[in-house]
């Protein structure tokens, strides 16, 4: 007898579902450690089509269910909770109608860019880290998605996806963390301006990335940034931004005075006359008799 191959509902409560796998199947995928990284395994497919029976859906669990494409969701307007995590995804779809979605859960996939999610006005929360992707290749924004999401985003999870670069972060202004764990970061300048850009970001977490052996890497984070509350897990004291502080004034008042003092070297008269700097070089005029007057 066919057996069915969708994923079994456990739980379909009148606002939230669960779905897991039936006993017995396990997932084509293979761990990073055995080889699976990158390479997309052979999936369920879509969502299941039953799930309409769920008008007042507002939370939906289907993480670890193999599922390939994201559809059959257009029913779901009332949804604000959306896990997808550990599945077959490779592209973001089909998400428009979801305009209640507060929360999305993306994390474990094979997805390459963030994109089409234009519309999701009240989206506050995108978990999107660790995406299984070729050697070599990393995790890419879409600006036109970015600028959609620049009123609502509040919290970026972006963490163990090869990002060397996020200048185009900028662009969320209301982001008020930004975790990016084991990433390439390797520029501190990059970070400075980013954050010039983001003045509501009170947790930023760069463990992993290169950019956090640099010297004096906190300490010039810290003082770019007055809203940052927490860099690595480890909290911002106000003591410790008041020190800085103080330190960088001094720093900066003395190189006031070094650079006045160089202007002022710079600009001083000479105590030499102008007519003695003229003729000083004319043979004879100053110091030792020429030739002609010491034989006379």
């Amino acid at each position: 007898e066919k057996t069915n191959k969708r994923p079994q509902i456990l739980e379909a409560p009148e606002h939230g579902a669960v779905f897991r796998p039936r006993a017995g199947e396990e997932s084509s995928r293979k761990p990073p450690e055995e080889g699976g990284e990158g390479e997309k395994p052979p999936g369920r497919g879509s969502l299941p089509d039953d799930l309409s029976l769920c008008k007042n859906l507002s939370v939906l669990y289907l993480y670890d269910n193999n599922i390939s494409q994201i559809d059959n969701l257009s029913f779901a307007t009332n949804l604000t909770h959306l896990y997808l995590q550990n599945n077959c995804i490779s592209c973001i779809e089909n998400l428009k109608s979801l305009r209640k979605l507060e929360k999305l859960y993306l994390g474990g996939n094979y997805i390459a860019v963030v994109e089409c999610l234009e519309g999701l006005e009240k989206l506050r929360e995108l978990h999107i880290e660790s995406q299984r992707l070729p050697l070599g290749e990393k995790l890419l924004f879409d600006p036109r998605t970015l600028q959609s999401l620049a009123n609502s985003l509040s919290i970026l999870n972006i963490s163990n996806n090869n990002i060397d670069e996020i200048k185009d972060l900028e662009t969320l202004e209301n982001l008020t963390q930004l975790i990016a764990v084991d990433n390439q970061l390797l520029h501190v300048k990059d970070l400075e301006l980013l954050l010039n850009r983001l003045p509501k970001l009170w947790k930023m977490d760069l463990n992993g990335n290169p950019v956090c052996l640099k010297p004096k890497y906190r300490d010039r984070l810290i003082l770019i940034s007055k809203s940052l509350e927490s860099l690595d897990g480890k909290e911002i004291k106000e003591v410790e931004r008041q020190f800085l502080m103080n330190w960088k004034a001094s720093k900066d008042a003395k190189k006031d005075v070094k650079q006045k003092n160089m202007l002022w070297v710079t600009s001083a008269p000479s105590s030499k006359s102008d007519f003695e700097s003229t003729h000083q070089r004319i043979p004879g005029y100053y110091g030792t008799p020429q030739k002609a007057d010491r034989e006379a």
